[in-house]
């Protein structure tokens, strides 16, 4: 057995000194969630009279059980077209060692460096002149683009790692090379699509300004739009604003803890390469 070190000690010190500062931020909103909005006392003292009335008032007068449906359709189907688009996409380019395979790879890549801001006003036209302004389906369309190179740089730096063994048997036993990816590709790529999933999902569900900009003046809203209708100039309901946060953060934690461990192998081993 190792023996206890000093430097042991400082280690856990310093992982204590970490999980508070990560921990804080939760307590305060887990704080004024439940806090009466007549206690205007400091955000760090304790509540001592905790309710429940703020969540089901957040609920109502939001109007979250929309804004909630919105950002569960929007958030679900661009990740599932994301994930099936950027998968079969990242193949190819890290399976093929052509110059137009390596090529294409380079042009995709430049999506991470041009922010989408500048094709912002485009964009906007484009979505008015389809007759998709204030519905979900142009937030679909805009992530569903927004996020392929990111996505596709997960999966080819995943791929580019993977043996080619396996898939070359398939195509030896009589497979195509779209059934060897369907059967044999895909199902290896778990740990990485995982990821994808989750860190996709999580951006999908936190945008704001997008949502903003294509559901204005309509009523179709999602959760970061509709929580911002608490805040106004002159009155701010912070305590419905912490319910709704709250509110709003449990679908995404719910989703990252059943896939926790396969998120875990995905970052550790996934996205070598």
């Amino acid at each position: 057995m190792k023996r206890y070190r000093l430097r042991t000690f400082g280690l856990e010190l310093a992982m204590i000194a970490v999980a508070l500062v990560v921990g804080f931020p939760v307590y305060v909103l887990i704080n004024l969630a439940v806090r009466a909005p007549s206690d205007a006392s400091s955000p760090i003292r304790p509540t001592t009279a905790p309710t429940l009335d703020n969540f089901s008032e957040a609920w109502e007068q939001g109007r979250l059980g929309g804004a909630l449906a919105n950002s569960v359709v929007v958030t679900v189907i661009s990740v599932v077209i994301v994930l099936a688009v950027c998968s079969l996409a990242a193949y190819p380019l890290a399976r093929v060692t052509a110059r137009w395979s390596r090529g294409m790879f380079l042009l995709i890549m430049l999506g991470l460096l041009l922010p989408f801001q500048l094709a912002a006003l485009p964009l906007y036209q484009t979505m008015r002149d389809l007759g998709l302004l204030g519905t979900p389906w142009a937030l679909v369309l805009f992530y569903s683009g927004l996020q392929v190179p990111f996505t596709v740089f997960l999966y080819v730096g995943f791929l580019r790692a993977l043996p080619r063994d396996f898939e070359d048997a398939a195509l030896i036993d009589g497979c195509t090379p779209l059934q060897g990816f369907r059967y044999v590709v895909f199902p290896m790529l778990k740990p990485v699509t995982v990821t994808a999933l989750v860190l996709n999902a999580v951006f999908v569900w936190n945008d704001f300004f997008t949502p903003l900009l294509y559901l204005s003046g309509s009523a179709q809203q999602t959760m970061p739009v509709a929580i911002a209708g608490f805040v106004g100039q002159y009155v701010s309901d912070w305590n419905l604003v912490f319910a709704a946060l709250v509110i709003s953060i449990l679908p995404i934690l719910a989703v990252y803890f059943a896939l926790q461990r396969s998120i875990i192998n995905g970052f550790a081993g996934g996205l070598r390469g």
